[in-house]
């Protein structure tokens, strides 16, 4: 190999590095679809990357707290081949039951002093760290919610060329907004 030939090589590696850096994704709404039909209206919809699906995975999440059957709907159309099991319904249940506000807490500007009441237009970001694409065919994301101090994960997984909700790990603990705690 003579050396223009290393020396292209070499640029091919740097530009492949700076390619793999981490990079995030802000995702905006200007309104959150309140059930299947709207949410098959968005680009998003289209589920041609991981973030756009993890988006739209909230957005189905804000909606079930609200309307258990319709953000089924939306969670089961995330889910592509492997719809809602009754273990998922119950444990879903289980986490927004009296913390509808949970999902919400996401998305910008929510915190517990406003009782996670997102800014307008609705904006969430997601961003890769070293572990993002650690398995082939999978992308887990992070997401950083208002009243939470460490980042939450959101897995998706590749069929073709869309990707689907595999596991989530947002429906956990949080703060609770400021009007509900008996300590503020």
């Amino acid at each position: 190999m003579g050396l223009f030939d290393r020396m292209q090589n070499n640029a091919r590696s740097e530009q492949e590095k700076k390619d793999n850096t981490p990079k995030s994704v802000t995702v905006t709404f200007e309104q959150l679809p309140e059930n299947l039909s709207d949410m098959q209206k968005l680009p998003e919809a289209s589920l041609s990357t991981p973030f756009m699906t993890a988006a739209l995975a909230v957005c189905a999440y804000c909606c079930y707290a609200v309307d258990k059957e319709a953000g089924k709907e939306m969670l089961n159309f995330l889910k592509g081949p492997k719809p809602l099991s009754n273990y998922d319904i119950q444990f879903i249940n289980d986490r927004l039951s009296g913390k509808a506000y949970l999902p919400f807490s996401y998305f910008e500007g929510a915190e517990p002093s406003n009782g996670y009441r997102p800014n307008e237009p609705y904006k969430i970001t997601f961003f890769e760290d070293a572990y993002t694409y650690q398995n082939e065919g999978y992308a887990k994301l992070n997401v950083r919610s208002g009243g939470a101090d460490s980042p939450r994960q959101i897995v998706l997984r590749k069929k073709g060329d869309k990707w689907y909700l595999w596991e989530q790990y947002i429906l956990v603990g949080i703060r609770v907004p400021v009007s509900e705690d008996d300590w503020a």
